[in-house]
C-alpha cells in the first residue's frame, strides 16, 4: 500500500486520477464522520465531504508534510468548510426571521427541536475562528493537543487553555439556559 507520501507526489507530478482516488478512498469515511458529527445532517456531510476533497486535490501542492500529516491538513480544511457552511446557515436563519416578522413563536419552537450538539455548535460560532478550530478538532477530530498544537503554530498551553475557557463557558450557558 503506498504512503499518503507517495500518493501526493504522484498527484502533484503526474496528476494522477488513480493516486487521487486512493487517497479519497483511504480517508473519505474517516472525513465524513468527522464532517458528519459536526453538522448533524447526512447531505449537508456529504456536500461538505466532496468540498474538502475538491479544495484539497486543487491545491494539493501547497501541502507541507512538514507542518503536518496529510489527515491533519486534511481535517483542517474540513473545518474550514464546516464554519463556512455554519456561516452561510447563520445568514438563512437571519433572513427567515426577517422573512417571518411576526411568526418567531414558531421558529422559536423549531429551533427548540434542534439537538443540543446543534446548540453547542452555534453557540461555538461566536467565538474567533481559532478557539472554534481548536474545539473541532478536539472534539470531532479526536485530536490530541499537541497535535492541534503543532497545526495551529500555537503552544501546547495556549490550546489548552482556549480549549478549557471554551468548556466551561459552554457548560456556563447551557447550565444557565436549563434554568
Amino acid at each position: 500500500m503506498p504512503s499518503d507520501a507517495d500518493l501526493i507526489k504522484k498527484i502533484i507530478k503526474k496528476g494522477s486520477k488513480e493516486a487521487s482516488e486512493i487517497l479519497i478512498e483511504r480517508y473519505y469515511d474517516a472525513l465524513y464522520c468527522f464532517l458528519y458529527r459536526q453538522l448533524g445532517n447526512k447531505e449537508d456531510s456529504l456536500d461538505v465531504t466532496q468540498e474538502v476533497f475538491i479544495s484539497v486535490l486543487n491545491s494539493i501542492q501547497t501541502y507541507d508534510a512538514k507542518k503536518a500529516s496529510f489527515k491533519t491538513w486534511l481535517f483542517q480544511i474540513g473545518t474550514y468548510k464546516v464554519i463556512d457552511r455554519r456561516r452561510k446557515k447563520q445568514v438563512i436563519y437571519e433572513e427567515l426571521e426577517e422573512y417571518h416578522e411576526g411568526q418567531t413563536d414558531d421558529l422559536l419552537a423549531q429551533f427548540v427541536e434542534f439537538e443540543l450538539l446543534e446548540s453547542v455548535n452555534d453557540y461555538v460560532m461566536k467565538f474567533h475562528p481559532d478557539i472554534q478550530k481548536v474545539f473541532r478538532l478536539k472534539i470531532y477530530g479526536d485530536f490530541t493537543f499537541k497535535e492541534i498544537s503543532r497545526l495551529l503554530n500555537q503552544s501546547e498551553e495556549k490550546v489548552k487553555a482556549q480549549y478549557y475557557r471554551l468548556v466551561k463557558k459552554i457548560r456556563k450557558e447551557f447550565q444557565e439556559n436549563e434554568r
